[in-house]
């Protein structure tokens, strides 16, 4: 007789939250909910800090006050997933998230190294189908910025992005929220 297959478990995001509440979750670990999957992050090195904060600075000043420039906090998806991007630009509300995480973005953005296919693929379609406008990959590895833009729709919802732009150090990238502003690549980069 065979043994039965092992089946992982599919956690939703009421049980994800539930665990963080009654501490199954301590301050060390560094765990998202990617569909269904808890995931853990490695600690971010000195050159992954470092760009979160040069991002953070550079998008504060391109989108000014009117938004909320959320480190490393969790993003409602959907029931399944509950990511927490590097970065996500989001709108200034009365309550500023308080009784609640935000569920969409104008913005989001990784900053990757060691998590390049978790960015690229996992991440990467959870945001599209949110119908995230945008979403930055900050590539220490390649040193440049790839650009994912207007989700594509498949069986009327969307599925996933056009093909990335790959933008190296010397170009400029204009945010689709603040089509006036712009930034080099360079300055994103440590």
């Amino acid at each position: 007789m065979a043994a039965p297959a092992v089946q992982p478990k599919h956690w939703t995001r009421r049980d994800y939250d539930r665990m963080a509440e009654v501490g199954i979750f301590g301050p060390a670990d560094h765990v998202q909910l990617i569909e269904g999957d808890i995931v853990t992050t490695t600690p971010q090195n000195s050159p992954h800090a470092s760009t979160i904060g040069k991002t953070q600075r550079v998008l504060e000043r391109l989108f000014g006050a009117t938004v909320w420039v959320r480190v490393q906090m969790p993003l409602v998806i959907d029931p399944d997933s509950e990511p927490e991007p590097d970065l996500v630009v989001g709108p200034r509300t009365s309550e500023d998230y308080r009784n609640a995480h935000p569920s969409s973005a104008l913005l989001v953005v990784e900053v990757s190294n060691t998590t390049l296919s978790l960015d690229r693929n996992h991440k990467h379609a959870i945001y599209a189908r949110a119908d995230i406008q945008e979403y930055w990959i900050v590539n220490l590895a390649d040193r440049c910025v790839e650009v994912y833009r207007a989700p594509v729709t498949s069986t009327g919802q969307p599925t996933s992005y056009r093909s990335p732009q790959k933008l190296s150090l010397s170009n400029n990238l204009t945010p689709l929220a603040v089509p006036g502003s712009t930034v080099i690549v360079a300055d994103l980069l440590p």
